[in-house]
Protein backbone atom coordinates (compact mmCIF):
# COMPACT_ATOMS: atom_id res chain seq x y z
CA UNK A 1 0.00 0.00 0.00
CA UNK A 2 2.79 2.44 0.84
CA UNK A 3 4.50 1.69 -2.48
CA UNK A 4 1.25 2.23 -4.38
CA UNK A 5 0.75 5.63 -2.76
CA UNK A 6 4.35 6.60 -3.55
CA UNK A 7 3.90 5.75 -7.19
CA UNK A 8 0.51 7.46 -7.37
CA UNK A 9 1.46 10.67 -5.53
CA UNK A 10 5.04 11.07 -6.72
CA UNK A 11 6.14 11.70 -3.11
CA UNK A 12 8.97 9.21 -2.57
CA UNK A 13 10.31 10.98 0.51
CA UNK A 14 7.57 10.62 3.14
CA UNK A 15 6.04 7.12 3.28
CA UNK A 16 2.27 7.12 3.68
CA UNK A 17 -0.15 4.31 4.41
CA UNK A 18 -3.80 5.05 3.67
CA UNK A 19 -2.74 8.66 3.18
CA UNK A 20 -1.29 8.89 6.70
CA UNK A 21 2.40 9.38 7.51
CA UNK A 22 4.04 6.02 8.18
CA UNK A 23 7.48 6.22 9.80
CA UNK A 24 7.70 2.72 11.25
CA UNK A 25 10.26 1.59 8.65
CA UNK A 26 12.68 3.15 6.13
CA UNK A 27 11.71 3.24 2.44
CA UNK A 28 14.06 0.98 0.44
CA UNK A 29 11.55 -1.81 -0.21
CA UNK A 30 8.78 0.73 -0.79
CA UNK A 31 10.98 2.40 -3.40
CA UNK A 32 11.76 -0.89 -5.11
CA UNK A 33 8.09 -1.93 -5.18
CA UNK A 34 6.92 1.50 -6.34
CA UNK A 35 9.48 1.30 -9.14
CA UNK A 36 8.08 -2.11 -10.12
CA UNK A 37 4.55 -0.66 -10.13
CA UNK A 38 5.70 2.21 -12.34
CA UNK A 39 7.49 -0.08 -14.77
CA UNK A 40 5.16 -3.09 -14.87
CA UNK A 41 1.87 -2.07 -13.25
CA UNK A 42 0.21 -2.99 -9.98
CA UNK A 43 -0.11 -6.77 -9.83
CA UNK A 44 0.26 -9.47 -7.22
CA UNK A 45 3.61 -10.44 -8.70
CA UNK A 46 4.98 -6.87 -8.70
CA UNK A 47 4.00 -6.56 -5.04
CA UNK A 48 6.24 -9.55 -4.31
CA UNK A 49 9.01 -9.00 -6.83
CA UNK A 50 11.45 -7.44 -4.33
CA UNK A 51 11.33 -10.19 -1.65
CA UNK A 52 11.31 -12.86 -4.37
CA UNK A 53 14.26 -11.33 -6.24
CA UNK A 54 16.36 -10.62 -3.16
CA UNK A 55 15.57 -14.08 -1.80
CA UNK A 56 16.73 -15.73 -5.02
CA UNK A 57 19.90 -13.63 -5.15
CA UNK A 58 20.48 -14.54 -1.51
CA UNK A 59 20.53 -18.22 -2.47
CA UNK A 60 23.05 -17.57 -5.24
CA UNK A 61 25.36 -15.49 -3.05
CA UNK A 62 25.17 -17.99 -0.18
CA UNK A 63 26.11 -20.80 -2.54
CA UNK A 64 28.99 -18.85 -4.06
CA UNK A 65 30.49 -17.78 -0.72
CA UNK A 66 30.11 -21.27 0.73
CA UNK A 67 31.87 -22.70 -2.31
CA UNK A 68 34.78 -20.27 -1.84
CA UNK A 69 35.10 -21.06 1.85
CA UNK A 70 34.33 -24.78 2.06
CA UNK A 71 34.43 -26.20 -1.48
CA UNK A 72 32.21 -26.30 -4.54
CA UNK A 73 30.11 -29.24 -3.35
CA UNK A 74 29.41 -27.51 -0.04
CA UNK A 75 28.21 -24.47 -2.02
CA UNK A 76 25.69 -26.58 -3.93
CA UNK A 77 24.48 -28.11 -0.68
CA UNK A 78 24.08 -24.64 0.86
CA UNK A 79 21.92 -23.59 -2.09
CA UNK A 80 19.84 -26.73 -1.66
CA UNK A 81 19.41 -26.05 2.06
CA UNK A 82 18.38 -22.42 1.68
CA UNK A 83 16.20 -22.96 -1.39
CA UNK A 84 14.48 -25.91 0.28
CA UNK A 85 13.90 -24.50 3.77
CA UNK A 86 10.24 -24.04 4.61
CA UNK A 87 10.46 -20.58 6.21
CA UNK A 88 12.83 -19.12 3.61
CA UNK A 89 10.69 -20.26 0.67
CA UNK A 90 7.48 -19.14 2.34
CA UNK A 91 8.74 -15.63 3.11
CA UNK A 92 9.95 -15.31 -0.47
CA UNK A 93 6.25 -15.08 -1.31
CA UNK A 94 5.33 -12.51 1.35
CA UNK A 95 5.16 -8.75 0.89
CA UNK A 96 7.11 -8.07 4.09
CA UNK A 97 10.53 -6.52 4.71
CA UNK A 98 12.19 -9.50 6.37
CA UNK A 99 13.42 -11.31 3.27
CA UNK A 100 15.35 -8.38 1.81
CA UNK A 101 16.62 -7.40 5.27
CA UNK A 102 17.84 -10.96 5.83
CA UNK A 103 19.61 -11.10 2.48
CA UNK A 104 21.36 -7.76 3.00
CA UNK A 105 22.44 -8.67 6.53
CA UNK A 106 23.59 -12.18 5.67
CA UNK A 107 25.40 -10.93 2.57
CA UNK A 108 27.19 -8.31 4.70
CA UNK A 109 28.28 -11.05 7.10
CA UNK A 110 29.50 -13.18 4.19
CA UNK A 111 31.37 -10.18 2.75
CA UNK A 112 33.03 -9.64 6.12
CA UNK A 113 34.10 -13.30 6.25
CA UNK A 114 35.56 -13.07 2.76
CA UNK A 115 37.42 -9.91 3.75
CA UNK A 116 38.94 -11.41 6.88
CA UNK A 117 39.61 -14.97 5.71
CA UNK A 118 43.14 -16.26 5.70
CA UNK A 119 44.84 -15.70 2.37
CA UNK A 120 42.86 -12.57 1.45
CA UNK A 121 45.09 -9.88 -0.02
CA UNK A 122 44.98 -6.35 1.45
CA UNK A 123 43.07 -5.20 -1.62
CA UNK A 124 40.54 -8.03 -1.28
CA UNK A 125 40.11 -7.23 2.41
CA UNK A 126 39.46 -3.57 1.65
CA UNK A 127 37.03 -4.25 -1.21
CA UNK A 128 35.02 -6.87 0.65
CA UNK A 129 34.85 -4.65 3.74
CA UNK A 130 33.52 -1.85 1.55
CA UNK A 131 30.94 -4.29 0.18
CA UNK A 132 29.97 -5.19 3.75
CA UNK A 133 29.46 -1.53 4.72
CA UNK A 134 27.36 -0.92 1.59
CA UNK A 135 25.19 -3.95 2.33
CA UNK A 136 24.72 -2.82 5.94
CA UNK A 137 23.56 0.56 4.63
CA UNK A 138 20.95 -1.20 2.50
CA UNK A 139 19.87 -3.22 5.54
CA UNK A 140 19.44 -0.01 7.57
CA UNK A 141 17.45 1.54 4.72
CA UNK A 142 15.24 -1.55 4.78
CA UNK A 143 14.44 -1.88 8.48
CA UNK A 144 16.44 0.52 10.57
CA UNK A 145 19.18 0.29 13.19
CA UNK A 146 18.93 -3.49 13.52
CA UNK A 147 21.07 -3.50 10.39
CA UNK A 148 23.96 -2.14 12.46
CA UNK A 149 23.27 -3.52 15.94
CA UNK A 150 23.30 -7.22 15.05
CA UNK A 151 26.51 -7.24 12.95
CA UNK A 152 28.24 -5.02 15.52
CA UNK A 153 27.28 -7.31 18.39
CA UNK A 154 28.47 -10.31 16.38
CA UNK A 155 31.87 -8.72 15.75
CA UNK A 156 32.32 -7.90 19.45
CA UNK A 157 31.25 -11.40 20.54
CA UNK A 158 33.60 -13.08 18.08
CA UNK A 159 36.58 -10.92 19.12
CA UNK A 160 35.94 -11.68 22.79
CA UNK A 161 35.61 -15.42 22.11
CA UNK A 162 38.68 -15.64 19.91
CA UNK A 163 40.65 -12.86 21.65
CA UNK A 164 41.47 -11.67 18.15
CA UNK A 165 41.95 -7.94 18.79
CA UNK A 166 43.98 -7.62 15.60
CA UNK A 167 40.73 -7.92 13.68
CA UNK A 168 39.92 -4.33 14.62
CA UNK A 169 42.83 -3.10 12.49
CA UNK A 170 41.37 -4.68 9.35
CA UNK A 171 37.91 -3.10 9.45
CA UNK A 172 38.70 -0.08 7.21
CA UNK A 173 36.48 1.82 9.61
CA UNK A 174 36.95 5.37 8.32
CA UNK A 175 36.42 4.70 4.63
CA UNK A 176 33.79 2.06 5.36
CA UNK A 177 31.68 4.35 7.56
CA UNK A 178 32.01 7.12 4.99
CA UNK A 179 30.57 4.78 2.36
CA UNK A 180 27.87 3.61 4.79
CA UNK A 181 26.67 7.13 5.57
CA UNK A 182 26.91 8.17 1.93
CA UNK A 183 24.32 5.48 1.12
CA UNK A 184 22.15 5.46 4.24
CA UNK A 185 22.15 9.01 5.59
CA UNK A 186 20.58 11.17 2.81
CA UNK A 187 17.03 9.86 3.24
CA UNK A 188 17.14 10.08 7.05
CA UNK A 189 18.34 13.69 6.85
CA UNK A 190 15.82 14.67 4.20
CA UNK A 191 12.81 13.05 5.87
CA UNK A 192 13.78 14.56 9.25
CA UNK A 193 13.94 18.03 7.73
CA UNK A 194 10.56 17.56 6.08
CA UNK A 195 8.88 15.95 9.12
CA UNK A 196 9.81 17.21 12.59
CA UNK A 197 8.14 14.24 14.29
CA UNK A 198 10.21 11.60 12.46
CA UNK A 199 13.38 11.53 14.54
CA UNK A 200 11.82 10.87 17.97
CA UNK A 201 9.29 8.38 16.64
CA UNK A 202 11.66 6.36 14.47
CA UNK A 203 14.75 6.20 16.65
CA UNK A 204 13.23 6.25 20.17
CA UNK A 205 9.78 4.71 19.87
CA UNK A 206 10.29 2.25 17.01
CA UNK A 207 13.68 0.97 18.16
CA UNK A 208 14.38 1.28 21.87
CA UNK A 209 10.82 1.10 23.17
CA UNK A 210 9.92 -1.70 20.74
CA UNK A 211 12.84 -3.81 22.00
CA UNK A 212 12.59 -3.00 25.71
CA UNK A 213 8.82 -2.84 26.27
CA UNK A 214 5.58 -4.55 25.25
CA UNK A 215 4.07 -1.49 23.57
CA UNK A 216 3.59 -3.34 20.27
CA UNK A 217 1.76 -6.22 21.98
CA UNK A 218 4.00 -8.80 20.35
CA UNK A 219 5.31 -10.35 23.53
CA UNK A 220 6.11 -14.06 23.48
CA UNK A 221 8.13 -16.36 25.77
CA UNK A 222 11.91 -16.76 25.46
CA UNK A 223 11.57 -20.13 23.70
CA UNK A 224 9.27 -18.66 21.00
CA UNK A 225 11.80 -19.02 18.18
CA UNK A 226 12.87 -22.58 19.00
CA UNK A 227 9.94 -24.32 17.26
CA UNK A 228 10.00 -21.71 14.50
CA UNK A 229 13.63 -22.53 13.76
CA UNK A 230 13.09 -26.29 13.88
CA UNK A 231 10.02 -26.19 11.62
CA UNK A 232 11.28 -23.36 9.44
CA UNK A 233 14.47 -25.25 8.56
CA UNK A 234 12.61 -28.36 7.36
CA UNK A 235 13.77 -30.64 5.78
CA UNK A 236 17.22 -29.78 7.14
CA UNK A 237 16.36 -29.62 10.84
CA UNK A 238 18.38 -32.67 11.85
CA UNK A 239 21.47 -31.40 10.02
CA UNK A 240 21.36 -28.26 12.15
CA UNK A 241 22.78 -29.95 15.24
CA UNK A 242 25.76 -31.56 13.53
CA UNK A 243 26.54 -28.33 11.67
CA UNK A 244 26.50 -26.23 14.85
CA UNK A 245 28.67 -28.73 16.68
CA UNK A 246 31.22 -28.73 13.87
CA UNK A 247 31.20 -24.92 13.63
CA UNK A 248 32.09 -24.60 17.32
CA UNK A 249 35.34 -26.52 16.83
CA UNK A 250 38.50 -24.53 16.22
CA UNK A 251 40.35 -25.08 12.95
CA UNK A 252 43.98 -25.16 14.00
CA UNK A 253 45.11 -24.49 10.42
CA UNK A 254 43.39 -21.10 10.25
CA UNK A 255 43.78 -17.84 12.15
CA UNK A 256 40.36 -16.42 11.23
CA UNK A 257 37.60 -18.97 11.88
CA UNK A 258 34.83 -18.55 9.27
CA UNK A 259 32.59 -21.26 10.72
CA UNK A 260 32.91 -19.89 14.23
CA UNK A 261 32.09 -16.39 13.03
CA UNK A 262 28.96 -17.62 11.25
CA UNK A 263 28.03 -19.56 14.39
CA UNK A 264 28.40 -16.42 16.52
CA UNK A 265 26.18 -14.54 14.04
CA UNK A 266 23.45 -17.17 14.39
CA UNK A 267 23.64 -17.18 18.18
CA UNK A 268 23.62 -13.38 18.46
CA UNK A 269 20.60 -12.93 16.19
CA UNK A 270 18.68 -15.77 17.83
CA UNK A 271 19.44 -14.51 21.35
CA UNK A 272 18.73 -10.85 20.47
CA UNK A 273 15.21 -11.52 19.25
CA UNK A 274 14.54 -14.11 21.94
CA UNK A 275 15.08 -11.54 24.70
CA UNK A 276 13.24 -8.81 22.80
CA UNK A 277 9.77 -7.89 24.00
CA UNK A 278 8.58 -7.77 20.38
CA UNK A 279 8.58 -11.08 18.48
CA UNK A 280 7.27 -12.13 15.07
CA UNK A 281 7.93 -15.31 13.10
CA UNK A 282 10.17 -13.80 10.35
CA UNK A 283 12.60 -12.10 12.75
CA UNK A 284 15.12 -14.98 12.78
CA UNK A 285 15.30 -15.32 8.99
CA UNK A 286 18.70 -13.51 8.84
CA UNK A 287 20.43 -16.59 10.29
CA UNK A 288 19.17 -18.96 7.59
CA UNK A 289 21.84 -18.18 4.95
CA UNK A 290 24.60 -18.68 7.54
CA UNK A 291 23.00 -21.92 8.72
CA UNK A 292 22.82 -23.07 5.10
CA UNK A 293 26.55 -22.43 4.70
CA UNK A 294 27.35 -24.30 7.92
CA UNK A 295 25.13 -27.24 6.94
CA UNK A 296 26.74 -27.31 3.50
CA UNK A 297 30.20 -27.57 5.07
CA UNK A 298 29.03 -30.23 7.54
CA UNK A 299 27.06 -32.36 5.07
CA UNK A 300 30.04 -33.03 2.83
CA UNK A 301 32.02 -34.28 5.82
CA UNK A 302 29.24 -36.30 7.48
CA UNK A 303 29.35 -40.07 7.33
CA UNK A 304 27.16 -41.85 4.76
CA UNK A 305 25.21 -43.43 7.61
CA UNK A 306 24.41 -40.02 9.08
CA UNK A 307 23.26 -38.75 5.70
CA UNK A 308 21.05 -41.81 5.27
CA UNK A 309 19.41 -41.33 8.66
CA UNK A 310 18.83 -37.68 7.89
CA UNK A 311 17.05 -38.52 4.63
CA UNK A 312 15.09 -41.41 6.16
CA UNK A 313 13.54 -39.20 8.85
CA UNK A 314 11.57 -37.16 6.32
CA UNK A 315 9.87 -40.13 4.65
CA UNK A 316 7.38 -40.70 7.53
CA UNK A 317 7.06 -36.93 8.03
CA UNK A 318 5.89 -36.53 4.43
CA UNK A 319 3.55 -39.51 4.68
CA UNK A 320 2.16 -38.24 7.99
CA UNK A 321 1.23 -34.94 6.36
CA UNK A 322 -0.51 -36.90 3.59
CA UNK A 323 -2.51 -38.78 6.22
CA UNK A 324 -3.33 -35.65 8.21
CA UNK A 325 -4.34 -33.45 5.25
CA UNK A 326 -7.96 -34.73 4.93
CA UNK A 327 -8.62 -33.79 8.56
CA UNK A 328 -8.12 -30.15 7.62
CA UNK A 329 -11.81 -29.98 6.76
CA UNK A 330 -12.64 -30.09 10.48
CA UNK A 331 -11.49 -26.45 10.63
CA UNK A 332 -14.38 -25.36 8.41
CA UNK A 333 -16.88 -22.91 9.84
CA UNK A 334 -19.31 -20.24 8.67
CA UNK A 335 -16.56 -17.80 7.68
CA UNK A 336 -14.31 -20.43 6.07
CA UNK A 337 -16.60 -23.15 4.70
CA UNK A 338 -15.57 -26.80 4.55
CA UNK A 339 -15.53 -26.65 0.75
CA UNK A 340 -12.56 -24.29 0.81
CA UNK A 341 -10.52 -26.67 2.94
CA UNK A 342 -11.60 -29.60 0.78
CA UNK A 343 -10.13 -27.80 -2.23
CA UNK A 344 -6.86 -27.30 -0.35
CA UNK A 345 -6.51 -30.94 0.73
CA UNK A 346 -5.27 -32.33 -2.64
CA UNK A 347 -2.51 -29.73 -2.70
CA UNK A 348 -1.36 -30.69 0.77
CA UNK A 349 -1.42 -34.37 -0.13
CA UNK A 350 0.71 -33.64 -3.20
CA UNK A 351 3.10 -31.60 -1.05
CA UNK A 352 3.52 -34.42 1.46
CA UNK A 353 4.07 -36.98 -1.31
CA UNK A 354 6.73 -34.73 -2.88
CA UNK A 355 8.64 -34.53 0.40
CA UNK A 356 8.39 -38.29 1.02
CA UNK A 357 9.45 -39.16 -2.54
CA UNK A 358 12.40 -36.76 -2.39
CA UNK A 359 13.48 -38.22 0.94
CA UNK A 360 13.38 -41.76 -0.49
CA UNK A 361 15.46 -40.63 -3.47
CA UNK A 362 17.93 -38.87 -1.14
CA UNK A 363 18.22 -42.05 0.92
CA UNK A 364 19.00 -44.15 -2.15
CA UNK A 365 21.59 -41.65 -3.35
CA UNK A 366 23.23 -41.50 0.08
CA UNK A 367 23.49 -45.29 0.08
CA UNK A 368 25.28 -45.04 -3.27
CA UNK A 369 27.78 -42.65 -1.60
CA UNK A 370 26.55 -39.67 -3.61
CA UNK A 371 26.14 -37.05 -0.86
CA UNK A 372 25.81 -34.04 -3.14
CA UNK A 373 23.08 -35.65 -5.24
CA UNK A 374 21.29 -36.73 -2.05
CA UNK A 375 21.37 -33.16 -0.72
CA UNK A 376 20.06 -31.73 -3.97
CA UNK A 377 17.21 -34.24 -4.02
CA UNK A 378 16.20 -33.45 -0.45
CA UNK A 379 16.40 -29.70 -1.00
CA UNK A 380 14.33 -29.95 -4.16
CA UNK A 381 11.73 -31.97 -2.29
CA UNK A 382 11.54 -29.37 0.47
CA UNK A 383 11.15 -26.60 -2.10
CA UNK A 384 8.37 -28.36 -3.99
CA UNK A 385 6.65 -29.31 -0.74
CA UNK A 386 6.46 -25.67 0.36
CA UNK A 387 5.59 -24.24 -3.05
CA UNK A 388 2.73 -26.67 -3.63
CA UNK A 389 1.32 -26.09 -0.15
CA UNK A 390 1.41 -22.33 -0.69
CA UNK A 391 -0.22 -22.54 -4.13
CA UNK A 392 -3.04 -24.55 -2.59
CA UNK A 393 -3.78 -21.70 -0.19
CA UNK A 394 -5.60 -19.95 -3.03
CA UNK A 395 -8.46 -22.28 -2.16
CA UNK A 396 -9.18 -20.32 1.02
CA UNK A 397 -8.49 -16.90 -0.50
CA UNK A 398 -12.19 -15.88 -0.70
CA UNK A 399 -12.28 -15.97 3.11
CA UNK A 400 -8.84 -14.50 3.79
CA UNK A 401 -8.30 -11.87 1.07
CA UNK A 402 -10.28 -8.72 0.33
CA UNK A 403 -9.55 -9.02 -3.39
CA UNK A 404 -12.83 -10.76 -4.15
CA UNK A 405 -15.09 -8.29 -2.38
CA UNK A 406 -13.20 -5.21 -3.60
CA UNK A 407 -13.66 -6.32 -7.21
CA UNK A 408 -17.42 -6.12 -6.60
CA UNK A 409 -17.15 -2.74 -4.86
CA UNK A 410 -14.92 -0.93 -7.37
CA UNK A 411 -17.54 -0.54 -10.15
CA UNK A 412 -19.88 1.17 -7.67
CA UNK A 413 -17.36 3.81 -6.54
CA UNK A 414 -17.03 7.26 -8.04
CA UNK A 415 -14.03 9.58 -7.53
CA UNK A 416 -16.00 11.93 -5.25
CA UNK A 417 -17.25 9.17 -2.93
CA UNK A 418 -15.83 8.66 0.55
CA UNK A 419 -15.22 5.03 1.47
CA UNK A 420 -15.58 4.40 5.21
CA UNK A 421 -13.85 1.62 7.14
CA UNK A 422 -15.82 1.33 10.38
CA UNK A 423 -14.34 -0.39 13.41
CA UNK A 424 -11.66 -2.15 11.34
CA UNK A 425 -8.90 -1.53 8.84
CA UNK A 426 -7.65 -4.10 6.38
CA UNK A 427 -4.28 -3.20 4.83
CA UNK A 428 -5.24 -4.53 1.40
CA UNK A 429 -8.50 -2.66 0.86
CA UNK A 430 -6.85 0.67 -0.14
CA UNK A 431 -4.48 -1.22 -2.42
CA UNK A 432 -7.22 -3.09 -4.29
CA UNK A 433 -9.55 -0.07 -4.40
CA UNK A 434 -6.60 2.16 -5.45
CA UNK A 435 -7.73 4.86 -3.04
CA UNK A 436 -7.53 5.71 0.65
CA UNK A 437 -10.35 4.98 3.08
CA UNK A 438 -11.79 7.06 5.90
CA UNK A 439 -11.09 5.21 9.15
CA UNK A 440 -13.80 5.29 11.83
CA UNK A 441 -13.30 4.25 15.49
CA UNK A 442 -10.24 2.15 14.67
CA UNK A 443 -6.64 3.36 14.48
CA UNK A 444 -4.72 0.11 13.95
CA UNK A 445 -0.96 0.80 13.75
CA UNK A 446 -1.66 4.21 12.23
CA UNK A 447 -2.47 5.86 15.57
CA UNK A 448 0.77 7.85 15.60
CA UNK A 449 0.30 9.09 12.05
CA UNK A 450 -3.26 10.06 12.96
CA UNK A 451 -1.90 12.03 15.94
CA UNK A 452 0.24 14.01 13.48
CA UNK A 453 -2.60 14.34 10.96
CA UNK A 454 -5.87 14.08 12.97
CA UNK A 455 -7.98 15.27 10.06
CA UNK A 456 -7.35 11.88 8.40
CA UNK A 457 -9.40 10.06 11.06
CA UNK A 458 -13.04 10.07 12.15
CA UNK A 459 -12.95 9.03 15.83
CA UNK A 460 -16.62 8.38 16.57
CA UNK A 461 -19.38 6.37 14.99
CA UNK A 462 -21.80 9.27 15.55
CA UNK A 463 -19.67 11.51 13.31
CA UNK A 464 -19.71 8.81 10.66
CA UNK A 465 -23.52 8.58 10.77
CA UNK A 466 -23.81 12.36 10.48
CA UNK A 467 -21.46 12.44 7.50
CA UNK A 468 -23.24 9.51 5.87
CA UNK A 469 -26.67 11.10 6.26
CA UNK A 470 -25.37 14.32 4.73
CA UNK A 471 -23.80 12.62 1.73
CA UNK A 472 -25.68 12.30 -1.59
CA UNK A 473 -27.20 8.84 -2.02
Amino acid sequence: GIAREMAASGDWLTPRLNGIKYFEKPPLQYWATAAAFTAFGEHHWTVRIWPALTGFLGILFTAWVTALLFGTAAGWVAASVLGGSFLYVMLGHAAVLDMSLSVFLASAIFAFVLAQRDGATPRQTRNWMWAAYALLALAVLTKGLVGLVLPGATLVAYILWQRDWGLLKKLHLASGLALFFLIAAPWFVAVSLANAEFFNFFFVYEHFQRFLTKIHRRYAPMWYFVPILLVGLMPWTLALFGALRQAAKRDAQKHFQPQRFLLVWCVVVFAFFSVSSSKLVPYILPIFPALAALIGAWWMQASPRTQQWHATFWVPVGLASVTAAPFLVTLGDEQMPVAMFEAWVPWLIAAGLALAAAAVLALLLARQLRPLAAALALGFGGHVDTQVGILGMDSIAPATSTWHITQKIRPELTPDMTFYSVGMYDQTIPFYLKRTVQMVEHTDELKHGIAWEPHKFMPTFAEFVTAWNAAPK
